[in-house]
């Protein structure tokens, strides 16, 4: 059974065989990490297995989340910066026993427990999540519309003496009484007195800050003289779904990423598409950036071949501080989608003054817009350049895309995932 502490925020549903409540055939369910504990300036990347979600074989229409204290009061991101938070899937024997709680980037490392990645694109183990959202988590919809959902716990996909399971990865910095606050939650590698990564392996020449800098543990620098007490935070995530029957639609989940360095390679079977998506990148300064007709603005953008496609059901764009938005254009220049960030202007937990909040979320009209299978599509992130550059942003999109519009389901297997060594992770 999972380590992971759960809350039942609300009574159990009668005849459901789960936590939570019941409206309109949709079950919901509120969860708390396991207690993450944080000292002023100092950073936890942890990584939990084995965390209560729904069993069985049912249909996930939304999930979000966000961090809050032992008394369940939500944190502001100007004490605690959310960095990310990912939520990933794999399936593991039934007979082991899991440890649920790890440090770092230690994985299981039983070869014969196995990732189960979602339908995007990303290779060499990036980004193969199913959600995953930073600060903007408390503003942003993640609400799946009817008839569709995210297939989970097909009983015809998971091998005999299996199980499904899910893993959370939470990455937050205390940043009170921090010198420079945005230069911690930008990971700056002098702030954090950081040159070698978790690993005791050097930094590559002209890395300023990123991942590689605010890892599990570190501290970054605080005020002279600053002292104050730890804390215990919790991740608090609310999952909704619904049985599965007949008349759920599948969607897969594409994330795609602005850093994905395409490359076309040769082989016995032909032309291959590898795609290699960085997760971060640098934005400098307006002193050195191109200055244009829009002002500081940067402007970062890849074209990415879509293997196979469908009608979008939703869209939505994930960025750090300083990011504008990010906009997703099909091979003939049509708009797909295009999502935009909302700062706060105060001081209270989801309204944080300089802090993206939200982002705007994309609903097509149903079956209004489709990729073709083989399309090629364009990714924009821009983000602000105006006084200072940034360090370890992100440029990512999470589509979800259904292969057939309502009128055309029928019943069939959504094999779109696929195994993946557990021994690596995303980001």
């Amino acid at each position: 059974m999972c380590s992971v502490l759960a809350i039942l925020l609300v009574l159990f549903t009668p005849n459901s065989g789960a936590f939570g409540k019941t409206e309109n055939n949709v079950k919901s369910a509120v969860f708390l990490s396991p207690k993450i504990e944080l000292g002023p300036g100092s950073v936890a990347n942890k990584y939990y297995y084995d965390i209560d979600f729904p069993r069985g074989h049912v249909a996930i229409k939304s999930f979000n989340a966000e961090v809050v204290d032992e008394a369940g009061n939500p944190v502001p991101l100007h004490e605690t910066y959310l960095h990310h938070w990912v939520i990933a899937r794999y399936r593991q024997p039934k007979h082991v026993t899991t440890n649920t709680g790890y440090d770092g980037h230690r994985m299981l490392q039983k070869s014969d427990t196995v990732i189960v990645r979602n339908s995007g694109i990303c290779q060499k183990n990036a980004l193969g999540q199913y959600f995953g959202l930073g600060s903007e988590t408390r503003g942003t919809a993640t609400n799946i519309p009817d008839p569709f959902g995210i297939e989970i716990g097909n009983p015809e996909e998971i091998p005999d003496g299996f199980e499904e399971k899910w893993m959370v990865n939470i990455h937050a910095i205390d940043t009170r009484g921090a010198e420079d606050k945005k230069g911690c939650t930008e990971c700056w590698c002098d702030l954090y007195n950081v040159t070698k990564n978790e690993y005791g392996e050097p930094l590559k020449p002209g890395y300023k800050g990123g991942l590689y800098c605010c890892y599990d543990h570190t501290q970054c620098k605080l005020r002279e003289g600053f002292e104050g007490p730890k804390r215990s935070i919790y991740l608090r995530y609310t999952v909704k779904w619904v049985d599965w029957d007949n008349f759920v639609v599948p969607v897969k989940i594409y994330i795609l990423d602005v850093t994905d360095t395409l490359q076309i390679s040769d082989s016995s079977e032909g032309l291959n598409a590898n795609h290699d998506c960085k997760v971060e990148y640098d934005v400098e300064s307006c002193s050195t950036d191109h200055i244009d007709g829009n002002g500081c603005v940067h402007v970062k953008r890849t074209t990415l071949p879509m293997q196979s496609g469908g009608y979008v059901v939703y869209g939505v764009a994930h960025q750090h501080s300083g990011g504008i938005g990010s906009t997703l254009y099909g091979q003939d220049g049509r708009l797909i989608c295009s999502s935009i960030a909302n700062y706060g202007n105060g001081t209270e937990p989801g309204n944080e003054e300089d802090y993206i909040v939200g982002m705007s979320t994309c609903y097509p009209k149903l079956g209004s817009v489709k990729i073709a299978n083989g399309e090629t599509v364009t990714l924009e992130s821009t983000y602000s350049s105006n006084k200072r550059g940034h360090t370890g942003v992100m440029g990512l999109f999470y589509l979800l895309v259904a292969e057939q519009l309502p009128q055309q389901q029928f019943r069939h297997s959504t094999r779109s995932s696929y195994f993946l060594d557990m021994n690596n992770i995303f980001i």
